[in-house]
């Protein structure tokens, strides 16, 4: 492997973790890859293997040719807004307080709509807090168990576990221990109302 070889696929790497906000140790345990190796992959000593490489380029969301090369022209991916808060009735292309923007893979963005949404308040942790970033997928149904946005009496939308039950729906926060599963029967749900908008697809967590 030539010298510039390897340094493009450090530059590269550099410029993806800082992009996906991924450490060192956040690649190896994430990834189940020796710290030692992912190391000196990361000061240069030694390059990935082909499938080494792919996996890298999996974790990424991004293609493996733009592990190896710095050509500018390739897209390194699709932005969408990172929102403070979704109101009912407001489109979310309409929502004037974007705090930033995020990148996500071209492959998740051809598989609908997305934004991006900050987290405010302690009821998701340890596994959410506050200040982290979901990326959410334009929705208004999700499967029993899985995270959504929801919408509760039209106002800040709010990011829980969905349960569905025979007589209604529950809202559970992961830090129950302080914030109590929330249920609403069928008629809360429709008088409120209670609205997923959207499901979380992935969690971007800070340092």
């Amino acid at each position: 492997m030539s010298k510039n070889s390897r340094e493009t696929f450090v530059k590269q790497l550099k410029k993806y973790m800082t992009i996906k906000k991924k450490s060192q140790k956040d690649i190896s345990n994430e990834l189940g890859i020796p710290t030692t190796t992912v190391s000196n992959w990361y000061l240069g000593k030694k390059y990935p293997r082909p499938d080494s490489m792919q996996k890298l380029a999996d974790y990424f969301g991004i293609k493996m040719e733009e592990l190896i090369s710095d050509n500018s022209t390739i897209k390194t991916g699709v932005k969408i807004p990172v929102l403070g808060t979704v109101i009912a009735g407001i489109p979310i292309t309409a929502i004037e307080e974007i705090l930033d923007y995020e990148e996500i893979s071209e492959s998740l963005a051809k598989t609908g709509d997305f934004y991006a949404l900050k987290i405010k308040g302690t009821s998701m942790e340890p596994k959410m807090s506050e200040g982290d970033i979901v990326i959410v997928r334009q929705q208004n149904y999700v499967e029993n168990n899985q995270i959504a946005i929801v919408l509760i009496n039209g106002d800040e939308a709010t990011v829980k576990q969905v349960r569905y039950r025979n007589d209604g729906i529950e809202l559970i926060g992961f830090n129950s221990y302080v914030y109590p599963p929330t249920f609403y029967t069928k008629e809360q749900i429709l008088n409120l109302p209670i609205q997923i908008i959207g499901k979380v697809v992935e969690l971007r967590a800070k340092f």
